[in-house]
């Protein structure tokens, strides 16, 4: 096989797609191809930075790690993180461009194209499989003419396609049969298979409709996925995860606002591992209650998610939790929320220039036009005396995302070391740490992937409610999302026609 490509498109958006492409990476990974994922664009507020410092949608990362190649940004050039309802911005080869409205980008999709096929290209030149997603549903009919993600990106790549309709969620026969209807008959030749996602129950009750669609559509079903249960991040199951508490019975309470423009929420992914963590998301009108440690996570719009938790009264919950001494970190724009005050001259993020941050810690935040993106190995040199106890010294690394430069005052000590940035030899600090030692707050992206850290806080935290301490029940967080992977390609593996699947991408 030689510079193949496949590419996977959805009925709609949040049908499985991104998980699926994953899967498919480490099946023909593990059938001993070298194998790229690619999206062309993705429009998601979690992102990553890769060695060279560039920036990229996450679930692109996620799937290199299936195929077990280094992400790139090739593997996703252009990326849109929504700061408002009306305005993205625009990030193009890992790095910001400018702020666009949805008017605006839409008119400049046509000036994407080259740069997009030429990243492709790239990829289909070292690698033996590509493997496409798209992004929505190819059936928008509005975005047709400039369209650079879905069949306008299959035409550019010359890759066949397989839609993925999810049962789930109930009509999938409509959704896909709705689906074609709605392509050209330039795009409908594309399609050269269906796959259906999330199916529960007895797939031969299934198979009458099946036969009858494929006899509309003149396509062939090449699987029934079952529903599956993977911790692998997925951005098309947000609102399920976010509502849904992972470990009811849990001896330690983890909470996490979820803020209107959350970013980077799979920093705390790692929790899902620990079987002692019950991990709940605080959603719009509830109740913070009372964790046993409560993080205010990265957001894309700071001073307005700031603003949320002033309204909603948010904020006098967790100057509650600071009386009573409970746990809080901030991580990068929970950060900034957490000091005293934040500044935005320049517009970066937000219409307001400067508000009063919850003052639990003594920083101030100014955001700039520049954005910092790289990737860190970083020393604790705080010592706190309680629950963050024995800390000081731990090796952790990570990656930053963040426009706004933080500084310290006299009564917020610094929490980190970063020894290693973009693989220079620098040393400057990152973090602070209050004198009271509850509150903490650092820039570091992924600092709770550092299983002995996260660990020892959970001990702490264990000792304080006279439980034993308990030992990570995963090795490392990367050792457990490697199992998770192979999980999930044995199950779509037993699920779809993959003989079928090679034919396709051989042209046959």
């Amino acid at each position: 096989m030689k510079n193949k490509s496949l590419m996977f498109q959805g009925t709609a958006s949040s049908v499985g797609k991104s998980l699926l492409t994953a899967a498919f990476c480490r099946i023909f990974k593990q059938d001993g191809y070298r194998v790229a994922p690619f999206k062309s664009q993705n429009m998601a507020l979690n992102s990553y930075i890769t060695k060279k410092g560039m920036e990229m949608g996450r679930a692109q990362v996620v799937q290199a790690e299936a195929a077990k190649v280094e992400p790139s940004v090739l593997m996703n050039p252009i990326l849109l993180k929504p700061t408002t309802d009306k305005k993205c911005q625009v990030i193009l080869n890992g790095k910001v461009h400018n702020n666009m409205s949805a008017v605006e980008y839409h008119e400049f999709k046509p000036t994407l194209a080259k740069m997009v096929k030429a990243s492709f290209d790239e990829l289909e030149k070292n690698h033996d499989i590509v493997v496409l997603e798209g992004a929505g549903s190819p059936a928008e009919i509005n975005l047709r003419d400039k369209d650079i993600v879905n069949m306008g990106m299959a035409e550019m790549s010359d890759s066949e396609v397989i839609l993925i309709g999810d049962i789930d969620r109930g009509g999938v026969f409509a959704s896909i049969y709705g689906t074609i209807m709605l392509l050209t008959e330039k795009e409908r030749k594309r399609v050269k298979g269906v796959i259906i996602n999330k199916f529960r129950g007895d797939v031969e009750i299934l198979k009458p409709g099946i036969k009858m669609l494929e006899e509309l559509i003149n396509i062939p079903v090449l699987g029934v996925v079952p529903y599956y249960n993977v911790q692998i991040e997925d951005e098309d199951s947000l609102a399920e995860r976010f509502r849904n508490q992972r470990n009811n019975k849990g001896q330690i309470e983890v909470a996490v606002l979820y803020l209107p423009h959350v970013s980077n929420f799979t920093d705390f992914n790692v929790f899902e591992t620990q079987e002692d963590v019950n991990l709940r998301y605080i959603m719009r009108g509830e109740a913070i209650g009372n964790p046993d440690l409560l993080i205010i996570p990265g957001s894309k719009n700071t001073i307005e998610d700031l603003v949320y938790l002033k309204e909603t009264g948010l904020a006098e919950e967790i100057f509650r939790l600071n009386r009573d001494k409970k746990l809080i970190i901030g991580i990068c724009g929970g950060y900034q929320m957490l000091g005293k005050k934040l500044s935005d001259p320049h517009g970066t993020e937000s219409d307001i220039k400067e508000t009063n941050g919850l003052g639990l810690l003594d920083t101030e935040t100014i955001f700039e036009l520049e954005k910092t993106t790289t990737q860190v190995e970083a020393e604790i040199i705080a010592d706190p005396q309680n629950s963050f106890h024995g800390i000081k010294g731990m090796k952790i690394k990570g990656y930053e995302i963040h426009m706004g430069q933080t500084k310290l005052g006299k009564e917020s000590t610094p929490l980190n070391h970063i020894k290693n940035r973009l693989n220079e030899d620098v040393c400057i600090e990152d973090g602070a740490m209050s004198t009271c030692g509850n509150v903490m707050g650092t820039y570091i992206h992924g600092i709770f992937d550092n299983i002995e850290f996260t660990r020892k806080i959970l001990n702490n935290i264990r000792k304080a409610k006279g439980l034993e301490e308990k030992e990570s029940n995963v090795e490392s967080f990367e050792a457990f999302k490697e199992k998770e992977y192979n999980k999930l390609a044995k199950i779509v593996r037993e699920n779809v026609d993959l003989d079928k699947i090679y034919k396709i991408i051989q042209g046959e």
